[in-house]
């Protein structure tokens, strides 16, 4: 049933996950009246699926840990007075190497790191034991990165969206978007000017695309090509616990996984506990649609990559698992800004498993450009325009989307 207009805001965010979340918090900061869309409630989608990971460690040297760094500043100082609403941890991560090549690897990528100002120091054996004394006996050496943390990310998506209705913003669940308003016609649609849904019409001076794995298909109902794909990952929880791991513990692999293009499975052991006590650990991933099956090997990969880091858990029980599908984008950049080619359309996605750690950046430097502000830092490497020029043809199947 369509049940109107509604009377219009300065910024729609579309999707309460992490990104739109942030995204909606400090644009009502700003001062501009927002309002939050969502198909279902907030962090229904891959924030519900994750671990919360907000990692220096594992960024390669560039735009992503720049704003990786940026990021880390305003869970640290913006949103420091509400760290104990989502257990915010600032427990350090371990890198630990078990063969001489990775640790040889491990210690070049150290050097260059540091020469960026990265906080990381290496550990030897004896450091390492000190550090996580139930680590594998096999594990030669490591390096620790102290400034990376942990949340628990439902509770990020779901704080932030509630601070930000406190704000003045607005949040409407189970409202899915079936096509865009746009201010005219011609060769490229017009201005995107709102959204239309089963409750009716949302009219704004900017739509934001926060929804995660499924930007790219909001991304073609304006006719521009946003390339992010869903790629799976499961996780398991142990029992609860007496503290056993003290750090975020991952395998050098690790970070080769996570610069894969590669759609097979992948693998390499994190472990990590948590305050309830519960052990969680990863990680894996692949490329296999949104198929939601559950994958005996993928698990059975987690449980020999975990008990090989830490052996004590081959007596642990694992009592679940879950999965979920990360935002990937194939150059391993977020898309973060204003979309050129559909006036209008800003989009915050294709973060894949760093999302939650840079949500805060993504959210505070987006609510900066759509105040019309300088950002804090430069977005042109996030610019969504990178992927090309529009696609007018895929307007013609969507008429129904020109007011």
């Amino acid at each position: 049933m369509n049940h109107g207009t509604d009377r219009g805001s300065d910024v729609l965010v579309i999707g309460a996950g992490v990104i739109g979340a942030a995204t909606a918090y400090f644009a009502a900061q700003q001062g501009l009246s927002v309002t939050v869309l969502d198909k279902g409630l907030p962090a229904s989608g891959t924030s519900s699926a994750c671990e919360g990971n907000i990692l220096v460690s594992d960024k390669e040297l560039g735009p992503e840990l720049e704003l990786t760094r940026y990021s880390l500043g305003v869970w640290h100082n913006d949103l420091a007075e509400h760290k104990k609403l989502w257990e915010f941890e600032s427990k350090g991560g371990i890198i630990v190497a078990s063969r001489e090549s990775s640790l040889a690897s491990l210690n070049r990528v150290m050097a260059v790191q540091k020469g960026f100002g990265v906080d990381v120091e290496e550990l030897d054996q004896a450091a390492l034991r000190e550090a996580e004394p139930h680590i594998s006996p096999e594990a030669l050496g490591g390096a620790s990165y102290r400034e990376d943390c942990q949340v628990q990310p439902m509770l990020v998506a779901a704080h932030l969206v509630r601070l930000a209705t406190v704000a003045g913003a607005r949040f409407i669940a189970d409202t899915p978007v079936t096509a865009f308003m746009r201010s005219g016609s011609g060769r490229d649609g017009g201005r995107v000017t709102g959204v239309r849904t089963p409750r009716g019409d949302f009219p704004a001076g900017a739509v934001v695309n926060c929804t995660g794995t499924w930007a790219g298909e909001l991304a073609a109902m304006a006719g521009v090509e946003v390339p992010v794909l869903p790629r799976r990952g499961f996780v398991m929880v142990t029992e609860p616990l007496p503290p056993m791991v003290r750090h975020k513990v991952y395998a050098a692999e690790y970070i080769d996984n996570v610069g894969s293009s590669d759609a097979g499975l992948q693998a390499s052991p994190v472990v990590e506990g948590t305050p309830a006590g519960s052990i969680l650990i990863g990680s894996t991933r692949e490329r296999v649609g949104f198929d939601h099956t559950v994958s005996t090997a993928a698990l059975g990969l987690l449980a020999r990559n975990a008990t090989s880091l830490f052996p004590f858990l081959e007596r642990v029980k694992a009592i679940r698992h879950y999965h979920g599908f990360r935002p990937y984008c194939p150059d391993h950049l977020p898309v973060i800004g204003h979309d050129e080619r559909a006036p209008g359309l800003w989009h915050a996605a294709g973060h894949e498993g760093a999302g939650i750690g840079l949500s805060a950046g993504t959210g505070k430097l987006l609510a900066q450009a759509l105040a019309g502000l300088t950002p804090d830092m430069d977005l042109s490497p996030f610019a969504p325009a990178r992927f090309g020029e529009a696609s007018p043809n895929t307007l013609s199947s969507r008429e129904e989307a020109t007011a």
